[in-house]
């Protein structure tokens, strides 16, 4: 064979041998691809379901807070309640005592 014979022959060779190599890794890409879009869909179903429990123990912490709000409201309204009462009976005891004394400062 002549020289540029063998150089041609050689450079087919290396463009053949180069195809065949570049294109079993895109294969092995295209396989793996889709495991790798699995495991991001199980990723992304993961983080739904901990982002829907978050959810849901948020409301159940409104719920509660919701709860213990109306509760205290209740509470106070209880507590002004008894506050007027008291008030009330003691001016009426206050006016009760302070009538005695000036029937007693008449009578003397």
């Amino acid at each position: 064979m002549s020289r540029p014979m063998l150089l041609v022959f050689l450079l087919i060779i290396l463009i053949i041998t180069s195809q065949f190599e570049w294109k079993q890794p895109l294969v092995s890409d295209i396989e793996a691809s889709p495991s790798v879009s699995q495991k991001q869909q199980q990723i992304s179903s993961r983080e739904e379901a901990v982002k829907e429990k978050i959810i849901l123990s948020q409301e159940k912490n409104i719920q509660r807070l919701t709860e213990l709000v109306r509760s205290l409201r209740e509470q106070l309204l209880q507590c002004r309640s008894n506050n007027e009462t008291a008030k009330g009976s003691v001016s009426a005891l206050t006016e009760h005592i302070i009538e005695l004394e000036r029937q007693q400062i008449l009578e003397d």
